[in-house]
């Protein structure tokens, strides 16, 4: 139950693709390909530098995927 609920709780993904069409929707016009691939690295860094939490239950989350899938987790 606690592997499914991470595999389909969706918010985090959500939260990091809001914030990079935050960055995005300020400047709406880029003069190349290169130079918004540059912005939204720049904005993936700033961002997962404030992914501080772990969830409370990732020690049985992450026995249960190593009995699943023990040959991937290697």
């Amino acid at each position: 139950q606690e592997v499914r609920t991470l595999i389909y709780t969706t918010n985090a993904i959500e939260n990091f693709n809001r914030q990079l069409r935050k960055v995005t929707k300020a400047k709406s016009v880029f003069p190349t390909d290169d130079s918004l691939l540059k912005m939204l690295y720049l904005a993936m860094i700033d961002i997962t530098k404030k992914w501080t939490g772990r969830r409370k239950d990732w020690g049985q989350i992450h026995s249960q995927l190593e009995i699943f899938f023990a040959d991937r987790l290697d």
